[in-house]
């Protein structure tokens, strides 16, 4: 029983998720191989040589997965697929966009979300918004897996020895082409990696009350920045700042919501933080259910007495 692990990274670094999920495939028993498909990779690949458990690292090296296009890393998977007895994928944008593919080459059903392995057939994933938790049982010959990274620690990212192999790359998919990306520059930490996220809702009223208040705080703290569903749609936040069920899924060691009421949508991104702080003025606000520490205030005192304090 061996499990292959998708590398998430960047060409030059192996992305954090990678190591989430490496630590999923350890507890699914047997040995774990990474494969990382990019181009230019080499240094990707001896990072993921590097990450704790793993006992050897594929590396697919072509210019057609510069850019990590679906059709093509998923033809890259599916040429080792045979050789595995379980398949992960990060829980990311891009795993996401990958491993229903693979799933369906295969004919197999794919697991999604998974948060906890039970044994190598039998795994935990979160429905209802997180309300509820389903034990999902496989009788598939390869499971095909995405992992949900707050649900796992990460794997040490150095101590590990693995071989470096090189395999055959598969031909670009004619069906798509790279044509360009817009990278929003961020001095902050990544969302979905940061220690200390502050988030504001829609209570803030206005895109510039948001980073009048949020900012400062933020800045304090060396924390990322983070917004609820409400606040992303009415504009005072940018898109890639949501957290949520529908936006990205976090679990920092310090949460701080700002103005935030607690739908169901954003705790479900965010209620596995370690310690969450939460100020509202409304002190049936729901977010106070799953706060460590919770104030009841206006926000707009609060926060930058916070600040002052800090």
């Amino acid at each position: 029983m061996t499990s292959l692990v998708i590398a998430e990274h960047d060409n030059a670094s192996i992305k954090p998720a990678t190591l989430n999920t490496v630590t999923a495939a350890l507890q699914c028993g047997g040995d774990v191989h990474v494969l990382v498909a990019g181009s230019n990779a080499g240094a990707a690949a001896a990072a993921a040589a590097q990450i704790a458990g793993v006992t050897k690292v594929l590396h697919a090296d072509d210019a057609g997965l510069a850019h990590g296009l679906a059709e093509n890393v998923a033809a890259q998977v599916l040429a080792v697929a045979g050789n595995y007895s379980h398949i992960l994928f990060p829980a990311t944008a891009s795993g996401k966009n990958v491993a229903p593919r693979v799933a369906a080459k295969l004919d197999v059903g794919q697991i999604s979300d998974i948060t906890k392995v039970d044994s190598p057939d039998t795994f935990e994933r979160p429905i209802y918004a997180g309300n509820a938790i389903a034990t999902v049982q496989s009788l598939d010959a390869t499971k095909v897996m995405t992992v949900r990274t707050t649900g796992f620690d990460p794997a040490a990212a150095t101590g590990g020895s693995a071989a470096v192999e090189s395999v055959a790359v598969q031909t670009a998919s004619a069906n798509s082409t790279f044509m360009g990306s817009e990278i929003a520059k961020n001095d902050r930490p990544e969302l979905t990696a940061a220690k200390i996220i502050v988030s504001g809702g829609r209570a803030l009223g206005s895109a510039e009350k948001f980073a009048e208040i949020m900012t400062p705080l933020a800045d304090k703290l060396g924390a990322a920045m983070g917004a609820s569903r409400a606040a992303v749609d009415a504009g005072y936040a940018p898109n890639d700042w949501q957290v949520g069920q529908t936006g990205k899924i976090v679990a920092p060691q310090l949460y701080i919501a700002a103005g935030i009421s607690g739908a169901i949508q954003h705790l479900a991104g965010m209620k596995d933080s370690k310690v969450i702080v939460a100020i509202n003025k409304d002190e049936e606000a729901p977010i106070f259910s799953v706060a460590d520490y919770g104030l009841v205030a206006d926000l707009f005192v609060a926060v930058p007495e916070l600040v002052a304090a800090l």
